[in-house]
């Protein structure tokens, strides 16, 4: 297998990098937003933004 190819042969080794970090970011995440910024067809931030939900009081 080349470096340019995954298990299927058809993706590009920077977008199975860049895919993988997002798995990570969303599988990591219980409320919050992962963004992806890309500049020039080109995948170059990647930002995540957790939240933390806090439960109501019981009346």
């Amino acid at each position: 297998m080349s470096a340019t190819q995954n298990k299927t042969g058809s993706e590009p080794a920077e977008k199975r990098d860049w895919l993988e970090i997002v798995r990570q970011q969303v599988g990591s995440l219980r409320y919050g937003v992962v963004e992806i910024v890309v500049h020039d067809s080109q995948v170059t931030q990647i930002e995540k933004t957790e939240r933390v939900r806090l439960d109501k009081p019981r009346s």
